[in-house]
């Protein structure tokens, strides 16, 4: 069952960040720390009651096995259309459900939910050091929009 994140979500939902955390750790041990949270419990808590910030959650059997952090954002400026993107800030799949196709139900679902509010399209950032998600956004439709490149210092 896919719903929104409720108060109640909060505890898998920060276990699901700190996997999340873990991953860009290990790629990017320069810039991602290996504890901390990317959100206080009370930043959370705005996140979830926020329509335009939309966080659904995965459970099964009463088990929150994934999530989908996203944002609606309004794009109008002098030289681009007027658009509506849903923005997927992260999607985690517990690392012990993996396999059970709940990222690409997570996605569906968000896909339907960006249909339902009339967005453009879907975005999302991918970091390089995590070629099996990039492998995964691929595989559900997914192409490049853009590239960012850095030179470490």
């Amino acid at each position: 069952m896919i719903h929104k994140a409720e108060f109640k979500d909060l505890n898998a939902v920060n276990s699901l960040l700190r996997q999340v955390l873990m991953v860009h750790h290990n790629g990017r041990p320069d810039l991602f720390k290996a504890e901390g949270k990317k959100y206080t419990d009370n930043e959370l808590k705005e996140i979830f009651s926020n329509p335009d910030t939309p966080v659904f959650v995965y459970e099964e059997d009463s088990a929150v096995l994934g999530y989908a952090f996203c944002a609606l954002q309004h794009q109008e400026s002098g030289s681009l259309m007027p658009v509506i993107t849903l923005y997927i800030d992260d999607i985690c799949v517990d690392e012990k459900a993996r396999g059970k196709h709940i990222g690409s139900k997570l996605f569906e679902y968000v896909k339907a939910f960006a249909r339902e509010k009339g967005c453009y399209n879907i975005s999302l950032h991918v970091w390089e050091c995590n070629p099996g998600a990039a492998a995964f956004y691929k595989a559900l439709g997914m192409t490049p929009q853009y590239t960012s490149m850095e030179l470490v210092l």
